[in-house]
């Protein structure tokens, strides 16, 4: 090996070191996953260090079909040989015209047939602060009903607060299967309950205010920790929002393209919402959003945001969307997830530091509990840093077998797993036995000492692609 290569990747290993006296001390992956990813294909990234990793975690969901796959790559190279423009504010282009005829075709009947596609900036609180200026307009209502802890907060909040221009005031619920909620009952009971809360909150019946202009849910709550809606829930949500005309919007962030086993998660429950916000996977692995809405529904102000014409984020969106539609990855990852969880919910049985296994399709969660095995909330008593100490040497253990996991929840206290939806059965076994070692590791050493962001160097071993 020459100077020049050796020097490279002498260069490449020290990034870790000097991130920290660059760059913000912001909580960033970074902190928890101390890799310096150089090369990637499909499921596996390979680190500056030469070693090798199987990534669940998929640029948080983003990357429906992996690293840099074939048709993704194509796309984008078509659009780069041809010359086009690569960024065009919203001006229609040929590219434009393929992703909307793409996603058009993907989405439930009910919606497609009376549809509008409106592109929004890049980053995910752009095409939720688009929905519910949407929604506001079209009402002429101030008030949204949103549910704690939820992926789209940030984004709501942006159009709500104290001073805020917009004048949008959140009312905030608990998501119906919610341990840690006012309800704390999973099951059809929780969801009763929450659908009744819900029920109440929009017709405000104590002070007589008027009805919302929307409510937002997210079919699976991820970054809350993969909580899963009850499909009656989500179908009793639509019914009331639907008799009091209030629109209903169902956010596709973390969920669309495949990812639970369905196209669209609000397909589970059968509903058509009347708007959907649309990220992540919808781009190809490049930044894109969008926001879905009935044709009645009529824009309160032109569209925002320098990068909405992003034409190679619209090419690997909509190569994205062709394959995963072509190749019924949704049903893939539905009867892969549904083995998988199976696999998983045995560490239950085995290992009481897992309290729950949970998620739907290739979008699951595995909650760790306290070292007394009970789960980590105010009614346990536990301290709050507990289960997230446990799931941080989980995440830890898992990098040194060369998998890496995300951690999720209120407590952060949830391992995520977000494997790409063209993960093999091979390689989920590979993931399962991984992670299972880890928890067992956690489980015989006890290793809660240790601070969430003071991480030994990885030294997994060497793996295939």
């Amino acid at each position: 090996m020459g100077e020049a290569p050796v020097r490279a990747r002498a260069g490449q290993e020290g990034a870790p070191k000097r991130q920290p006296a660059r760059e913000a001390a912001a909580r960033t992956y970074a902190h928890a996953l101390p890799v310096v990813p150089v090369r990637a294909r499909g499921l596996t990234i390979e680190g500056a260090d030469g070693r090798r990793y199987l990534d669940c975690v998929s640029g948080g969901g983003s990357l429906a079909l992996g690293h840099n796959h074939p048709v993704v790559l194509e796309a984008i190279r078509k659009v780069l040989d041809s010359g086009a423009p690569l960024q065009v504010m919203d001006l229609t282009t040929p590219v434009e015209d393929a992703f909307v005829t793409e996603l058009l075709r993907t989405l439930p009947p009910g919606l497609a047939d009376h549809a509008r596609v409106r592109f929004c900036g890049p980053t995910g609180a752009d095409p939720v602060a688009t929905a519910v200026g949407l929604v506001r307009a079209a009402t002429g209502r101030t008030r949204i009903v949103a549910f704690t802890d939820a992926h789209h907060r940030a984004g709501a909040e942006a159009c709500a607060g104290p001073g805020d221009a917009c004048g949008t005031r959140l009312a905030r619920l608990p998501y119906p299967q919610d341990p840690y909620g006012p309800f704390g009952v999973d099951g059809e009971r929780g969801a009763e309950l929450a659908a009744h809360g819900a029920e109440s909150v929009l017709d405000d019946r104590i002070s007589g205010e008027a009805l919302p202009a929307g409510v937002i849910v997210e079919p699976v709550h991820g970054e809350g920790g993969v909580l899963t809606v009850p499909d009656t829930w989500m179908r009793c949500v639509r019914r009331t929002t639907a008799e009091r005309s209030v629109p209903l919007i169902a956010d596709e962030t973390g969920t669309g393209v495949g990812r639970t086993g369905a196209f669209w998660a609000v397909q589970h429950s059968g509903i058509t919402p009347d708007v959907l916000v649309l990220s992540k996977a919808i781009g190809g692995s490049l930044p894109l959003t969008a926001v879905v809405h009935r044709d009645d529904l009529h824009p309160g102000e032109p569209g925002a945001g320098a990068f909405r014409g992003n034409q190679l984020a619209l090419a690997a969106g909509a190569a994205t969307l062709s394959h995963v539609r072509e190749h019924r990855l949704a049903d893939h990852a539905a009867a892969l997830g549904s083995r998988t969880l199976t696999r998983l919910r045995a560490l239950a049985e085995e290992f009481r530091c897992v309290a729950d296994v949970r998620g739907r399709g290739l979008m699951l969660g595995i909650e760790l509990a306290a070292p007394d095995g009970v789960r980590d909330s105010v009614a346990s008593g536990n301290r709050p840093g507990d289960a997230a100490e446990i799931a941080a040497a989980v995440q830890r253990e898992c990098l040194r077998r060369g998998l890496i996991v995300d951690v999720a929840g209120p407590s952060a206290n949830v391992v995520r797993l977000l494997p790409p939806l063209i993960v093999t059965e091979e390689q989920m076994t590979a993931v399962v036995d991984r992670l299972a070692d880890a928890v067992k590791a956690v489980a015989v050493t006890g290793q809660v000492s240790r601070g969430r962001n003071d991480h030994a160097p990885p030294r997994p071993e060497r793996t295939a692609h």
